[in-house]
């Protein structure tokens, strides 16, 4: 999807993007050679010959900085496929709800093979560190919660395409939270974290702090299963989140963990 996307270039919006795939485009590639056949001024012509020729040699060099500085980050989920390799799925845990007031206890991230749970007191500053190693985020509501959390805490981490997937869900036709999109998916947790809540998180990070050393394996079981079902979920639905922004139909827009959904 990124190497068929022209929204990031500047002047460009929604119109002439759905005029190019109109039009027959496949990618940046058959743009530039075909860019003659798609019917928009030739003003923007020439401005995005230049951009998409940029973008095919910064995608070349995996140059994930570039395109996390100039793709709304509304479209950022667009590279996921392209930097698969190089994403982190992101979860933290706070002790309330403001980066001002509260502070992160648990941060889990999880990179397709392995979890890795950083919690104060014990590895938290190794998060960062962790975090580096890798060119695309994925969270749930982050944008408004995780991030902003993370930035407080360790200023100047974040250079990274973010995909936060509350937002591309919503126009798919997934609402609400990430436990109740999981059973709209059909995806279950575990017995012992069936149920548990961000509140509950909070509550287990307080009877760990009073000496209660299986809450806080709990808790970090619960960590795990969050971050991990951030890969499912987003595999599950990427190909519908494609097929949406294209206008291509697809029925309501809902797919099941049990059916076969292809790229």
């Amino acid at each position: 999807m990124l190497n068929n996307t022209y929204i990031h270039v500047k002047g460009i919006g929604d119109t002439v993007e759905r005029r190019i795939w109109e039009s027959g485009i496949v990618d940046w590639e058959d743009f530039l050679e075909n860019h003659h056949q798609v019917r928009i001024p030739i003003a923007k012509k020439r401005v995005l010959v230049t951009c998409i020729e940029e973008s095919v040699e910064q995608l070349s060099s995996g140059n994930h900085v570039f395109f996390s500085n100039c793709i709304p980050s509304c479209h950022q989920w667009r590279a996921y496929r392209h930097f698969k390799g190089d994403t982190a799925y992101v979860d933290i845990e706070t002790t309330g709800l403001s980066p001002y007031y509260h502070e992160i206890t648990m941060i889990g991230i999880y990179d397709g093979k392995q979890a890795k749970i950083f919690i104060r007191g014990i590895n938290l500053d190794d998060a960062v560190d962790e975090l580096s190693k890798y060119k695309q985020l994925v969270t749930f509501n982050g944008a408004r919660f995780d991030l902003p959390f993370i930035e407080s805490e360790y200023p100047g981490f974040f250079n990274h395409l973010h995909t936060d997937l509350m937002y591309p869900l919503r126009r798919i036709g997934y609402s609400g939270g990430l436990k109740n999109i999981e059973c709209m998916l059909g995806l279950k947790r575990s017995g012992d974290t069936q149920g548990i809540s961000g509140f509950d998180a909070v509550r287990l990070w307080n009877k760990y702090e009073r000496g209660d050393g299986k809450a806080l394996e709990l808790l970090v079981k619960y960590n795990t299963e969050d971050i991990m079902n951030l890969e499912t979920i987003l595999e599950l639905t990427y190909p519908v989140m494609v097929e949406k922004v294209k206008g291509i139909s697809c029925g309501a827009g809902r797919v099941n963990a049990d059916e076969q959904v292809s790229g």
